[in-house]
């Protein structure tokens, strides 16, 4: 099994199939419109930008299950998205990202890449870890998506390479995704 079994769909329901992007590079990110974190759209579409032509693409899946920040239909994300943080890299159907119901493709990204703790030598991160072992001690624990923001990154052969948490700042990322180019 790889990435490239996988099905998604299309903000509008459309499915596809993620074989459609073998041959490139990908970063998997589960996102909220609403949260604190969305400002990493921007470092997000700056990647974007700045790779796309060279055989990178982002996939962006809309998630609302952390504290309610995603709480829009599909098209009114997208639109948001596109409107407020300037993104034109796909966003996806809203899926869930972790436990019983948590999309299939999730479940491989974090069965490929476990959870390696947050950075505590940062703010952000010494934040985040704090936060949830405090307040969501059951989110924290295991290998699941601990928050929006989460990324994967994917070779082009469907491996997964990296796992990001919600405190790395996509500018931090940019080396590896240029070492794959």
């Amino acid at each position: 099994m790889s990435i490239y079994d996988f099905q998604v769909k299309t903000s509008s329901g459309k499915p596809v199939e993620l074989s459609y992007y073998r041959g490139k590079a990908l970063l998997i990110v589960n996102t909220a419109s609403k949260c604190s974190y969305s400002r990493q759209f921007a470092g997000l579409q700056k990647l974007y930008e700045n790779y796309h032509k060279r055989g990178f693409e982002i996939l962006g899946f809309p998630c609302n299950q952390f504290n309610e920040k995603e709480p829009n239909s599909n098209l009114e994300v997208q639109e948001y998205c596109r409107s407020s943080f300037g993104v034109t890299f796909p966003l996806f159907e809203k899926i869930e990202v972790r436990g019983f119901s948590a999309h299939p493709l999730f479940q491989y990204l974090t069965q490929h890449a476990p959870f390696q703790g947050f950075d505590v030598q940062t703010p952000d991160g010494q934040w985040m870890n704090d936060f949830l072992q405090d307040k969501y001690p059951m989110i924290y624990s295991g290998n699941g998506i601990k928050w929006n923001f989460t990324k994967f990154l994917i070779n082009q052969k469907g491996d997964v390479i990296g796992r990001f948490e919600t405190t790395t700042e996509p500018i931090d990322i940019e080396p590896m995704v240029k070492s794959l180019l």
